[in-house]
């Protein structure tokens, strides 16, 4: 069994229909994260729906613009939802426009607030933004950390797994020129390692260029066993408990 700890089913014409392809390919557990307000109910909705699914809140640091106060109030309130598992995804991209980093900056630091007050991980997105993402980390020192959709060095994983940080790969994993995220997954442990998808984003090779979803977890974990040369079932057993104690289901 597989979970698959990253996947906006909201974002998906039909999410109805990719939970239970997911469910009928062996997924066990989904995790929907939140990327800002105002599409926070459509994501605790589909968690509620199903018993097998479970969901994160906060603003991704693209929409960082538009957190507030609000904002804030909302997640804190939402937190006492027995499915809502992490503060996520939040962080820093400065891969699209750097023309807001401080508020970037400013918002992650408060939603790791949020997290710490609330004793939950946090699932962070860093997109060419690993230097100043790893100082906020260490300076706000949240509990837990997931590093989502992996995309640093070697030497940044292992950095990153000094500090007990968690590292999750998904569709870019099957990607023969992603020499970077391959060569990271070979060197580190699966016990810092966790599956994802990121649906609908990032499909996995042989799909590539098509919509993603959570049934196409599998060919990751395939591809990290191939990588590490080890058993598919190692993988999955090693990514889904990791997963589980992480955020406590």
């Amino acid at each position: 069994m597989i979970i698959d700890t990253h996947a906006h089913l909201d974002m998906l014409d039909d999410p109805k229909r990719a939970i239970e392809e997911a469910f009928e390919a062996g997924v066990e557990k989904i995790i929907i994260p939140g990327v800002e307000d105002e599409t926070f109910d459509k994501v605790i909705k589909l968690a509620q729906e199903y018993e097998n699914l479970y969901f994160l809140l906060g603003v991704h640091p693209s929409e960082a613009q538009k957190f507030n106060d609000e904002t804030a109030k909302r997640i804190i309130e939402y937190a006492k939802h027995p499915k809502m598992k992490g503060i996520g995804e939040i962080g820093l991209d400065y891969y699209w426009d750097k023309t807001f980093v401080d508020i970037q900056k400013k918002v992650f630091k408060t939603q790791i607030e949020i997290a710490i007050m609330l004793d939950l991980p946090v699932v962070v997105h860093d997109r060419e933004a690993h230097g100043d993402t790893f100082d906020i980390l260490e300076e706000m020192k949240p509990k837990k950390v997931l590093l989502h959709c992996y995309s640093g060095s070697l030497e940044f994983a292992k950095k990153c797994i000094e500090k007990g940080y968690f590292l999750a790969f998904g569709g870019v994993a099957t990607f023969k020129n992603a020499k970077k995220v391959r060569q990271t997954i070979k060197e580190i442990p699966l016990e810092h390692i966790m599956l994802e998808t990121d649906t609908p984003y990032l499909t996995p090779h042989p799909y590539r260029g098509e919509e993603n979803s959570p049934k196409y977890i599998k060919l990751v974990a395939k591809e990290i066993a191939l990588i590490k040369d080890t058993a598919l079932s190692e993988v999955e057993i090693k990514t889904t408990n990791n997963a589980k104690e992480f955020f406590n289901i």
